[in-house]
């Protein structure tokens, strides 16, 4: 519910990180394990391409890309004009002239690729601890103690990955709050009809704000504009703005014309760090993960296979595990399904034959799933990010009462303990009528 809850949901190819950098090296790298990963986590990935736009004024920018790409080993970039542009993107607007393509550039699913590794972790042995916010660290016994209002865990090591609040845990230990610059990112999203109104990431040129407002398809269909770029204080600030809006309007008008904008189902911002690099240190049994902004999640990968070799390297003896399961089932999938194979299973199970969510086809089944796998969705929002129930047209307009019940019922908690999104976030305060 950090970074990962509100991003532009990109694999980066790996052309804009500075050479010599780790986000450089760990985008590459990650880019090429992402598809992969996915595969095994049920998780959707689309190697779509992208396309970063411009004017003939432009083309300067394009071509130090494209040296900064090959540099840092990026497959199969180069520099598109005229009317092969026009091919491959026929909706850019008529005073785009030339393009970098990335074709190594993909699109996934951040919160639902973020769930299933969680949960992967937990049928392979893990246990999470949910509603543990970390409040100090103190060494004790050749290790640390983290202690948490919610109880204690003794550990001999421990990889701080706190987002935005990795500054802070860095300095329960001693540590220096390295965690700088935060910036919000505000998005609008279309509805699904949108699906092919533009067949890849469209990027403008960058400038030193970043990559720029960009129009892109999701895994999912729909089609997200965004993000902005605005510096907050406030590290938890995810309001969306007039002003915000506005300029996601203004902007996405100069690389693609005709958007449907009286489509859009949704807005939302998500929070970043804004650092010219990753910062990767290693403390006394632990490492510290700062400034992981773009391109975090393309990094993602590789950056657990950088930090698990530095446990290695503290000494930590790391054993394959010999019956380590990497695949998971997704938790939605039926409307993908041809109408035999979901016969199938409606047969099998009658639950898969209830659509609760119409906008984006869930069933009952699928939810109840949702619930019962790792982790276990215990909101209406968990099921949200797992199924999709309420991400559609409506925005749980009209299945949130089902959820909501099916949740009560899998739980075994009254429909007023259901909350939106843990916390005190209750959908409901009492009932107006008394049962007889």
């Amino acid at each position: 519910m950090g970074a990962s809850k509100a991003n532009s949901a990109l694999v980066h190819a790996g052309y804009n990180p500075k050479p010599g950098t780790l986000k450089a090296l760990l985008n590459v790298r990650g880019s090429e394990m992402f598809e992969e990963l996915c595969a095994e986590l049920g998780v959707g990935y689309k190697r779509i391409g992208a396309l970063v736009v411009g004017t003939e004024d432009e083309m300067d920018i394009l071509h130090e890309l494209l040296e900064r790409g090959r540099t840092n080993g990026v497959r199969g970039l180069r520099i598109v004009c005229g009317e092969e542009l026009r091919e491959m993107e026929p909706m850019l607007s008529d005073n785009i002239s030339c393009a970098l393509y990335a074709p190594t550039s993909a699109i996934t699913c951040p919160y639902e690729l973020t769930v299933a590794a969680v949960g992967n972790a937990m049928d392979n042995g893990v246990e999470l601890r949910r509603d543990f916010k970390v409040t100090g660290i103190r060494p004790c016994d050749g290790g640390y103690e983290l202690i948490s209002p919610a109880g204690r865990i003794a550990a001999k090591y421990y990889i701080n990955s706190a987002g935005l609040h990795a500054g802070e845990v860095c300095t329960y230990t001693g540590g220096e709050d390295l965690q700088r610059t935060v910036r919000s990112g505000e998005y609008m999203l279309l509805d699904r009809e949108c699906a092919g109104f533009v067949r890849h990431t469209i990027f403008p040129t960058p400038t030193k704000h970043g990559k720029g407002i960009l129009v892109t398809p999701t895994v999912h269909g729909n089609l997200l504009l965004g993000p902005t770029s605005i510096e907050r204080e406030d590290k938890d600030d995810t309001s969306v703005t007039p002003e915000g809006i506005n300029e996601i309007l203004e902007k996405t008008r100069k690389t693609v014309k005709d958007i449907p904008y009286w489509k859009v189902i949704t807005s939302f911002a998500g929070l970043r760090s804004v650092d010219e690099d990753f910062i990767i240190k290693p403390g006394e049994r632990c490492i510290h993960l700062m400034r992981i902004g773009s391109p975090g999640l393309s990094a993602a990968p590789a950056i657990a296979v950088y930090v698990k070799d530095m446990l290695a390297e503290f000494g930590l003896e790391l054993v394959p595990k010999d019956n380590f399961n990497p695949y998971r089932k997704p938790c939605h999938g039926l409307s993908e399904m041809s109408p035999d194979d979901r016969n199938k299973l409606i047969k099998q199970n009658s639950k898969y034959g209830r659509i609760i969510c119409r906008c984006e086809g869930i069933s009952e089944g699928e939810i109840v799933d949702a619930i019962r796998m790792n982790p276990g969705a215990r909101d209406l929002d968990g099921v949200k990010r797992r199924t999709r129930a309420g991400m559609g047209r409506c925005q749980g307009g009209f299945c949130s009462p089902a959820v909501l019940e099916i949740l009560a019922r899998e739980l075994g908690i009254k429909p007023e303990e259901v909350t939106k999104s843990g916390g005190g976030s209750y959908i409901l305060v009492g009932k107006t009528k008394e049962e007889r």
